[in-house]
């Protein structure tokens, strides 16, 4: 099997950027690797790819009919893989300390840490992009041009007619960089380069919302219910689970160091793709406690906790709802659609609030503290919405006559937009969309209400 690297600068790193053409990955995954909630590589929740990294499956485009043709795609895509923060980082090499010098036993897995594994990871990666995450881009390029040939062509990509936004964190811009490459190199464009916009106004919108960040980001009693879940009972026990297993002090395994060892077992998978000995310290119950403290934290900072949360994204759901007006304009008066693709990289809290506010993975009960075991079966889960790469893709048909319709797609899958129930809901006709989000077409004005008020966030 042929693999061609390119040596290609990126901003912040130089790095071997490989288009793998049909690649065959070895895979060992730990048990637990389906709860990494946002630390979860993209192979996760598309099994397939492990066999196929550029495999696509067409047949889940399903128009109502033949005729219906691709008019315009915005793609909202998560960066790709990415090292570890500099706090976590910090919080890793505490626990290694730990383990290093206060573990014993005779578990191989101990003896490999003790023995073999070294700390690599330094506090200047803080979030940077992966090796890892410019294939996971490069990759998602190629499958999207695959699932859209009549809209990412190098016609279009020529022609100024696909669009690039990203954020400016390294991590975003990398990313962006990757994407194109992948396009680029698919198609051998050696003679000209295609410029992308940084734009924080869209693409980290939650840093601008001034309610947002004082009522809930940056308020300690927002998280509330996430504090008490890690001073709960299921917490507490998993901690007390690995110290057992290290034959340590109970008093030694707090939350982070219980949450950095989870990380750990993540990013040695999602980076390396390593079922590394550090994921011995949990099984999948232990897992599934991980999992839904983070879910818990993402539910009440990002989601549905707050409303401030949602309608911080507002003017991102309009630049959405404004490119689709265009495109379906253009489309119903003949003209030839402008931008027929905008792709916009951002974080997975940009994509999150944008979610909550389309309705998506709404449960009938709040995630608290109290109930874990009632939401076994929750639709909250980052581990499904939100691995490094996630996206969230709407493509509008013209199906001849006015008929213009609109798909949802998350994370290369179709989806159903929340409220729409007719039976061609997974393309169901752009009006009705429109209708179904009415108000808030017609409200969540970003400024108004990202103002600071007086009184308290609201659930």
């Amino acid at each position: 099997m042929m693999l061609t690297c390119l040596w290609k600068v990126f901003p912040f790193f130089v790095i071997s950027c490989c288009l793998l053409t049909n690649v065959m990955l070895e895979d060992d995954s730990p048990v637990i690797a389906k709860y990494f909630n946002t630390k979860g590589r993209y192979e996760e929740v598309n099994l397939y790819l492990i066999k196929d990294i550029l495999a696509v499956n067409r047949s889940i485009l399903q128009p109502p009919s033949a005729q219906c043709q691709e008019s315009h795609l915005t793609a909202i895509i998560r960066h790709g893989t990415r090292y570890p923060t500099t706090k976590i980082i910090k919080d890793i090499q505490q626990l290694y300390s730990i383990v290093l010098h206060n573990a014993s036993g005779e578990d191989t897995w101990l003896r490999e840490i003790q023995t073999q594994w070294t700390m690599w990871y330094t506090e200047d990666m803080d979030g940077r992009l992966t090796w890892k995450g410019v294939n996971d881009l490069k990759h998602l390029a190629v499958r999207l041009s695959n699932l859209f040939p009549s809209l990412i062509s190098e016609e279009k990509l020529r022609g100024g007619l696909i669009n690039f936004i990203t954020s400016s964190k390294h991590r975003c811009i990398n990313s962006t960089l990757a994407f194109k490459a992948g396009l680029t190199e698919l198609w051998d464009i050696k003679d000209k380069e295609f410029d992308h916009a940084v734009n924080d106004s869209l693409m980290r919108f939650f840093d601008m919302c001034t309610r947002f960040v004082q009522e809930v980001d940056k308020n300690a009693s927002a998280v509330v219910e996430v504090d008490k879940f890690k001073q709960g009972p299921e917490m507490r026990r998993v901690q007390e689970k690995i110290a057992d297993r290290l034959r340590v002090p109970y008093s030694f395994i707090t939350h982070d160091m219980a949450e950095a060892a989870f990380y750990l077992c993540a990013y040695e998978f999602a980076i390396k793709a390593v079922n590394s000995p550090w994921c011995q310290l949990f099984d999948e119950d232990d897992a599934k406690v991980m999992e839904y403290a983070s879910d818990l934290r993402e539910f009440w900072k990002r989601g549905y906790g707050y409303d401030i949360n949602r309608k911080s994204s507002c003017i991102l759901f309009h630049d959405v709802f404004n490119r689709l007006n265009k495109a379906a304009s253009q489309n119903k008066s003949g003209q030839q659609v402008t931008e027929a693709v905008t792709v916009q990289v951002g974080h997975a809290d940009t994509l999150l609030p944008l979610l909550t506010l389309l309705g998506f993975f709404k449960d009938s009960e709040a995630l608290t503290s109290t109930n874990y075991a009632a939401q076994t079966q929750r639709s909250f889960r980052t581990s499904h919405m939100l691995p490094y790469a996630a996206n969230l893709l709407l493509v509008l048909y013209d199906c001849g006559e006015g008929d213009l319709r609109l798909q949802p797609l998350l994370n290369e899958k179709p989806v159903t937009f929340p409220g729409l129930t007719d039976q061609r809901a997974s393309m169901p006709l752009y009006q009705d969309v429109r209708e179904h989000y009415r108000e808030l077409l017609q409200g969540c004005d970003f400024e108004n209400e990202c103002q600071l008020f007086k009184h308290p966030a609201e659930v």
